[in-house]
């Protein structure tokens, strides 16, 4: 069988500069997705801003990669440019990309989606707001063995107007008890390569313990892979066909 090979990207700055994000995420949020996420065909590795010059995201570890997440929030600035193009580049070869709650503003996903992708937001870092995920497209691979909606009792409030592109499908749609909504799980195809955004995760609040974002999120690794490793270099010149 073969394994899919699979980057999980985190800034790791809340956790380790704030008490509460550090006593839900001791490790980081990429080692606890790691850990829960560990699965018999899949490899997974971990990188993060500042685990070397490159963020951990040098040339051969994304030529390496079928699948990356992406868990970034308030440091989205000191991507190094040339690493958000190379993202960019292996997604449009058809790397699969999942951007995960505040990584909506990642330098990335917005040169992807071409446009600003802001949302309105509410924080309420003591308390959160509860939020119902509806899962509105329960046919759809990355919503197997997921119930047609569940609850996060907290999680930061994500609402609409969010500035992206229509999406290609719209997976789920989150209501909070604030009144509003958000498209929280949308899929976009750029080049040869899968997108799939998911907006649980505030690193304030425990949303990668639970069962069915967990679940969502293993279902879209595998629903992004590529299928099958190929060699493509859309910009070389070729002889016609005979």
């Amino acid at each position: 069988m073969a394994l899919l090979r699979v980057t999980i990207w985190n800034e790791f700055f809340h956790e380790i500069e704030d008490p509460i994000a550090r006593g839900h995420y001791p490790q980081g949020i990429h080692e606890q997705l790691r850990q829960a996420l560990a699965a018999d065909d899949l490899e997974i590795r971990t990188a993060w801003l500042e685990k070397d010059a490159e963020h951990g995201l040098s040339e051969e570890v994304l030529s390496q990669t079928d699948v990356l997440l992406w868990w970034g929030h308030c440091r989205h600035g000191d991507v190094r440019d040339d690493v958000a193009d190379r993202v960019v580049d292996y997604v449009n070869r058809g790397m699969g990309f999942i951007p995960l709650h505040s990584a909506h503003r990642s330098k990335p996903f917005r040169r992807l989606m071409g446009t600003s992708c802001m949302l309105r937001w509410r924080a309420d870092e003591d308390r959160g707001d509860r939020c119902i995920v509806w899962n509105v497209n329960p046919n759809h691979p990355i919503t197997q063995g997921v119930p047609l909606h569940f609850t996060l009792e907290q999680e930061e409030m994500y609402g609409e107007l969010f500035f992206i592109p229509q999406p290609e499908e719209l997976v789920f749609l989150s209501w909070f008890e604030g009144g509003n909504v958000f498209r929280g799980g949308c899929t976009f195809t750029r080049g040869i390569g899968k997108i799939f955004y998911f907006h649980p995760g505030h690193e304030m609040f425990p949303s990668y313990y639970n069962e069915n974002v967990l679940r969502v999120i293993a279902n879209a690794i595998r629903w992004a892979a590529p299928p099958e490793a190929r060699e493509l270099n859309a910009g070389r010149y070729m002889d016609p066909v005979v």
